[in-house]
């Protein structure tokens, strides 16, 4: 099953850098078994990077105030919630799986999220706070152990 390993985030954002920096510590640890790709792109910008795979993991931070920052989520697209994008480049995985379904293009059958918590991801500059630096390893370990 071909599968991709995508990273998600800006490294420039503080905690929003997890994403890659995560999927840079996977690239040599997963070797053949996954593509890992690392990104700063968001919307349909996605679209290109996910076609042609059977299969997606997508590492990325969240803010949800919900939990702890280091928390660790396992999410599916059906846990999301379509939002109302104000425009292609706004709009989130709902909408992106929406689209490659109606431009019957080859898309991952399968997507697992998993998303961080993190405390700060507006700081330019600002490096990984305390909670999710300590949290990267756990992250990174069960993205490797769902490969």
């Amino acid at each position: 099953m071909k599968t991709l390993v995508l990273g998600l985030g800006n490294e420039l954002l503080g905690d929003d850098a997890v994403g890659i920096l995560a999927a840079r510590m996977l690239r040599e640890r997963l070797g053949n078994r996954a593509d890992v790709v690392e990104s700063a792109l968001s919307g349909m910008a996605l679209l290109d990077l996910l076609m042609g795979y059977e299969r997606a993991i997508i590492i990325d931070a969240v803010k949800t105030g919900r939990s702890a920052p280091g928390t660790i989520y396992e999410l599916t697209p059906e846990d999301l919630s379509a939002g109302l994008a104000p425009s292609p480049h706004y709009a989130g995985l709902p909408e992106l799986i929406a689209t490659a379904k109606a431009l019957a293009v080859d898309f991952p059958n399968e997507i697992k999220i998993f998303a961080l918590e993190v405390e700060d991801p507006y700081t330019i500059g600002g490096r990984l706070s305390p909670a999710v630096e300590q949290a990267l390893e756990g992250l990174v370990r069960r993205v490797e152990e769902d490969c």
